[in-house]
């Protein structure tokens, strides 16, 4: 593959990376529930911020491990065993991931019910691991494509 697009590819993950990690480490000031409070409250007084943060750790790994999947894919070495194991480190972020936020949704229905209305929080929740699990299901395909591509090399070597 030509070297700018991978190189503009690259520079869209990382503006991602950026993106969410901006998003993630302002959007608990601007909660309601946050307005008034130190910084200290916010961030290391919430359990729910504490497992987001967590749930996020997996999502930059899979971040960073297609930023290198596209390193080896400028390099003409995608149908290699790296790619193949990037890939495998994608779909199992995706899949973890995707199991959190699931966690995450039916601990909050459970313990939400009775105070407040908790479908807007559900259905995003359940767009968000669609989301994840769409990545996991590329990732399969891509890393059965890459596997096939290795053996039959092997096989005319």
């Amino acid at each position: 593959m030509k070297r700018i697009p991978t190189i503009f590819l690259q520079f869209v993950i990382v503006l991602i990376g950026i993106g969410t990690l901006v998003a993630i480490l302002w959007e608990p000031l601007l909660e309601g529930a946050n307005i008034h409070s130190t910084w200290v409250d916010v961030y290391f007084k919430d359990p729910f911020i504490a497992y987001a943060y967590a749930t996020s750790l997996l999502f930059f790994i899979a971040l960073y491990q297609a930023f290198i999947l596209l390193g080896y894919i400028r390099n003409n070495t995608v149908f290699s065993l790296r790619s193949l194991a990037a890939l495998r480190i994608i779909q199992y972020c995706s899949l973890a991931t995707a199991c959190l936020i699931v966690a995450r949704v039916i601990y909050a229905s459970v313990t939400i019910r009775s105070q407040d209305d908790s479908a807007g929080g559900v259905m995003l929740g359940l767009v968000i691991t669609s989301v994840f699990l769409s990545f996991a299901a590329v990732a399969a395909v891509c890393m059965d494509t890459v596997r096939n591509v290795i053996e039959k090399t092997s096989e005319n070597i």
